[in-house]
């Protein structure tokens, strides 16, 4: 089964510029791994600062594999100073509707 979730966070006032090439930089190393099968980051129409990334693996072993990334870890020890939030908020997403 996939495993989907959104994580969300808010970029600190003046830290935005240096939030979105960081998450851009990640964005393209996640989007290669063999098992992600999206990684779209959005930012709030009302509040550029926060951010929300809809991410989806192949299945749960895709999904560690992502945790085990090599870049995962300096990724996010580089964004913790520039949030609001002491980490990414992770909402686990199940189905409800599917495309065909």
């Amino acid at each position: 089964m996939k495993k989907t979730l959104l994580a969300e966070f808010t970029a600190r006032e003046g830290a935005e510029d240096e939030v979105a090439q960081l998450i851009r930089d990640y964005a393209m190393k996640v989007r290669e791994e063999e098992g992600n099968l999206a990684f779209d980051v959005y930012t709030r129409a009302a509040d550029p600062r926060g951010y929300w990334i809809f991410e989806v693996y192949r299945d749960e072993d895709a999904f560690r594999a992502h945790l085990d990334a090599p870049y995962g870890a300096p990724f996010n020890a580089a964004l913790a100073p520039l949030i609001e939030e002491d980490a990414s908020v992770l909402t686990f997403l199940d189905p409800l509707t599917t495309h065909p």
